[in-house]
């Protein structure tokens, strides 16, 4: 993702995973909020990948924090997850 950074043309430090036929664990992804949060984009790892949902979470190092997901190329998670 080109232009993500504070220098113009600067490449964002993220590579996430958009092809939701190759998620697994540990892929880094771009995901979805319903509601308020609609429109913000949030960056999270997949915890469990499953035929029609992931599960991810915004803090790999901890992952207490456990949101379920659309198996699309960005998740949508449902607000009331957060």
């Amino acid at each position: 993702m080109q232009g993500m950074g504070q220098t113009a043309g600067e490449a964002c430090p993220f590579e996430f995973n958009f092809d939701p036929a190759t998620f697994k664990v540990g892929d880094m992804v771009s995901y979805r909020v319903t509601g308020s949060l609609e429109g913000f984009p949030f960056v999270g790892t997949l915890l469990e990948v499953h035929d029609d949902h992931v599960v991810l979470t915004d803090d790999p190092d901890k992952a207490i924090n456990r949101y379920r997901g659309t198996r699309e190329s960005r998740p949508l998670v449902e607000e009331s997850e957060i």
